[in-house]
């Protein structure tokens, strides 16, 4: 009767040892797969301008549209293993549109105007991940995605970089502070195949989450500085600065530097500004029509009020020119434009 009974027991340890040990594989395999997301909608107002069909915005990208406006879909399908995994990013709407800009012109009518990243990696090592395919710049301070961002609206210097690189590139863990990323990829914005059979190059060095970027492309060179630090428990300073020259056979370029203070009130509110002064060379476009050597100082007031996975953004914002730029509510020109955003972000 005892050896039954000893028999019994251990059946019974055996077939829970096993139903757990099932349990665990099956959370584990749950983890590695992932769907996350955003969507995001605004109000857009001028302060000093005009909000009909003659309204004007600034020269950054998105949040330029006036009135009660979309922003996008963002939904990303992920999968985490030990050694390999993926990413589809994709987006839906006039902020993904604006992000994706140039895949429309390589292939019309395909659907690659709705991917803002599709790529596979390989963790070779602890030390050395190795990625392929479509993937958000390496340079700058904001990202295509609003969640990641503190304002909503974007700057100068996010607006004029690369937006994606579509290429290989190698990520290197040198020690718990230093890294150091290099990639070899299509010419800036061509993200869909390679239409020149030119390749553009990047390298990233990175220390203690300060980050020196490069990016050679064609003649054009960029380098990128962004980095922060937290000043006090509830204070940090962000800080993005770049320079770009568009080579011997293009005399136009940029220059900038954005300043990232925010206070965290609460768990629900925090405050920030952003400021940054932004200037090219020659006619580069970014700002102005057709005036050479112009520049621009925008002040950029933003909070975050969070309501569960809901973040409310209320911002006002001030771009002063060194030239007209703007026009005021009789359509004349000014050097300034104020105007107001409450965007509505939820993320999942």
């Amino acid at each position: 009767m005892n050896k039954t009974k000893i028999l019994l027991l251990v059946l019974t340890s055996l077939i829970s040892v096993n139903a757990f040990t099932q349990e665990e594989k099956i959370e584990e395999k749950e983890k590695k797969f992932s769907f996350t997301g955003s969507i995001d909608a605004y109000y857009r107002a001028n302060l000093n301008a005009p909000n009909d069909e003659d309204a004007v915005a600034p020269g950054s990208s998105f949040a330029n549209l006036p009135g009660f406006a979309l922003g996008m879909a963002n939904l990303v399908a992920s999968y985490e293993g030990e050694k390999v995994g993926f990413v589809a990013d994709l987006v839906y709407g006039p902020r993904g549109e604006d992000a994706t800009f140039n895949s429309p012109s390589l292939r019309p009518g395909g659907s690659s105007n709705i991917v803002n990243q599709l790529y596979a990696y390989w963790n070779v090592s602890e030390s050395v991940k190795l990625t392929i395919g479509n993937f958000n710049t390496f340079l700058g301070y904001e990202v295509i995605s609003p969640t990641a961002n503190f304002n909503y609206s974007t700057s100068y210097l996010f607006s004029y970089g690369p937006f994606s690189h579509t290429g290989l590139k190698a990520d290197f863990t040198l020690s718990d502070k230093f890294s150091l990323m290099v990639a070899v990829m299509n010419p800036t914005d061509a993200t869909e195949y390679n239409p020149t059979g030119n390749y553009a190059f990047g390298a990233q060095l990175g220390y203690a989450d300060q980050f020196l970027n490069i990016l050679l492309d064609d003649g054009a060179f960029e380098v990128d500085f962004t980095g922060g630090v937290n000043l006090t428990d509830t204070f940090f300073l962000g800080i993005n600065a770049a320079l770009y020259d568009g080579g011997d056979d293009n005399d136009t370029g940029f220059a900038g530097v954005a300043l990232y203070p925010q206070l965290t009130a609460s768990d629900t509110f925090s405050i920030g500004l952003r400021g940054e002064y932004f200037v090219e060379t020659g006619d580069f476009g970014a700002i102005g029509t057709g005036v050479e050597d112009s520049s621009i100082f925008a002040t950029t007031l933003t909070a975050n009020i969070k309501i569960g996975d809901l973040t409310i953004i209320p911002e006002l914002r001030l771009d002063s020119g060194s030239d007209d730029f703007f026009l005021d509510d009789d359509l004349k020109a000014q050097k300034s434009l104020s105007s107001f955003v409450l965007a509505a972000v939820y993320s999942f």
